[in-house]
């Protein structure tokens, strides 16, 4: 890749898609008019592989970031990785789970929970339209974990950043927070990546609207925030493009010339 190639990465919820909501085809189109002109597409995601393939086969995507950059893949072959530490996880689940706190392990491939049938896990997963995972408490001890998320309300979640200081932690949902290496970010994933493939960060562009997005906005060249972000989001792009209900995302490209 020289150096003038261009790169766009996209987060998923609230992005590409509505809650719940499917790729449109105006954005699919959109994705495709980039590749032809050479220009990579990519996702930028806290889901894991497995829980975005679907929209990676729709849009025909295979370079992406995820976990909240915890893991980098550029078209098909992991760039950078960076798993949670085993006995520091072990240490925080273990915490948790004495509050009444029900934990999620994420590794590449699946994601296990700690308990049957909690409401938390539900309501929060399921706003991802994600099923109930399968409960196995052990799977941080056999697998690499990129991402926990602790299942708890934003009024515990301050104790956990002050008895736990060795993880980040980031609100998604008002009953689940994704837990990250210390530092970790949407924004390093990328900054490995690009350095990797040779593409200069100026010609990096990148859409979020969520809390994790923040990095991701001040880091690229240009970062475009979705018209549904919130405000303090909005604060860290260099642009704000219309709502993802109004093809946020195809308006953005249209503005800056990529399609």
């Amino acid at each position: 890749m020289g150096n003038n190639k261009q790169i766009v990465f996209f987060d998923i919820d609230g992005t590409l898609i509505s809650e719940g909501g499917n790729v449109r085809q105006e954005t699919i189109e959109a994705v495709d008019q980039l590749r032809e002109k050479g220009i990579y597409p990519a996702i930028a995601t806290g889901r894991g592989p497995f829980m975005h393939k679907h929209i990676r086969e729709q849009l025909n995507i295979n370079t992406y970031v995820s976990f909240n950059g915890q893991l980098a893949v550029f078209e098909g072959e992991v760039v950078y990785e960076n798993p949670l530490q085993t006995k520091l996880l072990q240490s925080l689940s273990k915490d948790a789970l004495a509050k009444g706190n029900p934990v999620a392990f994420i590794g590449k491939d699946m994601m296990t929970v700690s308990e049957e049938g909690h409401a938390y896990i539900s309501e929060s997963l399921g706003s991802l339209n994600i099923s109930y995972p399968e409960v196995d408490l052990t799977f941080f001890e056999k697998e690499k974990i990129y991402q926990a998320l602790v299942f708890c309300v934003e009024d515990e979640q301050k104790r956990y950043e002050q008895e736990h200081s060795f993880f980040d932690y980031i609100r998604w949902h008002k009953y689940s927070m994704d837990v990250l290496p210390k530092d970790g970010s949407k924004a390093l994933g990328i900054q490995k990546l690009i350095e990797r493939v040779g593409v200069e960060q100026e010609n990096t562009f990148a859409f979020g609207d969520g809390l994790n997005d923040r990095e991701m906005l001040q880091y690229v060249g240009t970062g475009i925030a979705m018209g549904n972000a919130k405000d303090e989001v909005k604060r860290y792009a260099d642009y704000v493009t219309k709502h993802v209900d109004e093809l946020g995302v195809v308006y953005g490209l249209r503005k800056f010339g990529l399609i």
